[in-house]
């Protein structure tokens, strides 16, 4: 067994040690804004017509990430698929925090979004997000890995090292960036935040990478995949960091709609994604860093269910009202 194998059998374990007393059972948190009349715990499109919303411009947000300005480009020609498709103009929006995405999405001001994994049961909660798609690989396979990373040099080689140093975790709403690291911390190594190591929170994965890069962490908890896409692109090197902690895969970016916009829209939002030939594009020259080739089908209620139990073991609840 390889040492990146253990690591992630390990945390397997560990979140299910952690998560042991936290409820599996399937329960809606949802907002009283929204209703669920069909169980499958998201906001129901409003049965009263007059309250969908069809606007004459789709504003479309992906997760944020260091430099907003890549991104517009690496997503321009979906965008122009997704206007075709729909006969909307759609404008990219580029959030600087995820803090930012959530308030646009709950103000009406954001229609079709990527959330990322932790902060997808906060959209679905408190802004009425309808997920539908995540990015996967050609053989349908899809996901990521939660690492831990420190700079070459820094005195840190294990979990248990950490003790009295500094993680930096990404937002408090992050899967991969704060919930998982915190339950694994706090389960397997009986390590609190800011108890037994200090924190800070970077914004984003690309600002912990190069934070840690640059020695303005000692360490950070990451989704592999960004520093993946970070090499391919020549923003950072290999050897760069080092990591102490690879997690089992979890769920990645899932893109949805809002719950009020018309039906067909949101049906013709949907075939836009399931549509796009990504062969040639910037969205497949920038994801294929990270394995992925496609839009495949997924729901919340299966598909994140991991993570909201995670949430749970971290005493996470949705006060949205």
């Amino acid at each position: 067994m390889t040492s990146q194998t253990f690591r992630r059998t390990l945390l397997a374990g560990t979140i299910a040690g952690a998560i042991a007393a936290a409820s599996l059972a399937a329960h809606a948190d949802l907002s009283s804004r929204y209703v669920d009349t069909d169980g499958d715990m998201i906001a129901d499109i409003p049965a009263d017509a007059s309250q969908w919303a069809d606007p004459d411009t789709l504003v479309f947000a992906y997760t944020p990430v260091e430099d907003p300005a890549v991104y517009a480009d690496v997503w321009s020609d979906f965008l122009d698929h997704l206007a075709e498709a729909t006969g909307k103009r759609v404008q990219f929006f580029p959030v600087q925090s995820n803090a930012a995405q959530q308030e646009a999405l709950r103000a009406g001001r954001l229609h079709v979004a990527g959330f990322n994994t932790g902060g997808v049961p906060v959209a679905v909660n408190c802004g009425g997000f309808r997920p539908f798609t995540i990015m996967a690989a050609e053989d349908g396979s899809f996901g990521y890995e939660m690492e831990i990373i420190t700079w070459p040099g820094s005195g840190i080689e294990q979990m248990e090292d950490l003790a009295g140093r500094q993680l930096a975790f990404t937002s408090p709403t992050s899967n991969s960036g704060f919930r998982a690291p915190s339950a694994l911390l706090r389960s397997e190594y009986g390590m609190e935040a800011d108890e037994d190591f200090e924190t800070a929170f970077s914004g984003s994965h690309d600002n912990s990478i190069l934070g840690v890069i640059n020695k303005d962490y000692e360490a950070a908890a990451i989704a592999n995949s960004v520093g993946h896409r970070m090499l391919a692109r020549g923003v950072i090197e290999e050897g760069d960091y080092e990591i102490i902690y690879t997690s089992e895969t979890f769920p990645t970016t899932a893109y949805g709609t809002a719950h009020n916009l018309h039906p067909e829209l949101q049906e013709a939002i949907q075939q836009a994604f399931f549509s796009y030939d990504w062969e040639g594009t910037a969205l497949e020259a920038e994801f294929a860093n990270s394995g992925e080739a496609q839009f495949i089908p997924v729901t919340y209620e299966e598909h994140w269910s991991v993570i909201r139990t995670i949430a749970e073991a971290n005493g996470v609840t949705y006060d949205c009202d």
